[in-house]
């Protein structure tokens, strides 16, 4: 038995040929999925503690924040968002498509308007994450940075429907998720 051990342990990291490479390749994005992000969720209280940014929804450009906000003051103005509030929202300079965004579960009654959270819908399968412009009883409606106006299951989001709120910003690390989508024509 022992030496049956050793041979897996060489052929799944020692050896140089592309079964070994499959093989090693897959366990570990079998041991991520079902092991380790699982974990990671159950730390962070969410069912989504890793995610992928796939479209450019949230993408401030090339531009500075005085910039883009001189650009689209309006769109937040109509929320009761002014300079100084969103400035000091996290994520002021939005992110950009490709980034991996690490969430946690919170209270409902800890989210604030500027803060940008991870939902899902029924108008798509993939989870969005856009910034709260409103805030209700058990609702809150949702806009991307980069787009022109809300979209229709943006306007009251409930409650249920909050996966998580985005903490921390790795950019570039979602490009390996948006790459394989790419890769199958789901983008």
């Amino acid at each position: 038995m022992k030496k049956t051990w050793k041979e897996i342990w060489h052929f799944l990291w020692k050896d140089d040929s592309w079964e070994s490479f499959i093989a090693s390749a897959a366990i570990v994005l079998i041991v991520g999925k079902f092991i380790l992000i699982p974990a990671l969720g159950f730390m962070l209280g969410t069912q989504l503690p890793v995610v992928a940014v796939v479209s450019s929804s949230m993408d401030h450009g090339v531009l500075d924040f005085d910039q883009w906000w001189e650009q689209n003051q309006e769109d937040y103005r109509e929320f009761g968002i002014n300079k100084e509030e969103f400035k000091e929202s996290k994520f002021s300079n939005g992110f950009k498509k490709g980034d991996a965004i690490l969430s946690v579960g919170e209270n409902f009654e800890d989210l604030e308007l500027g803060d940008v959270i991870i939902f899902k819908t029924s108008a798509r399968d993939d989870p969005i994450i856009h910034r709260i412009v409103k805030i209700g009883d058990d609702w809150v409606g949702t806009k991307g940075d980069n787009n022109l106006n809300q979209f229709s299951f943006e306007h009251r989001i409930p409650s249920e429907n909050i996966i998580g709120v985005a903490k921390v910003r790795a950019p570039l690390l979602g490009w390996v998720k948006v790459g394989f989508l790419q890769l199958i024509n789901k983008l």
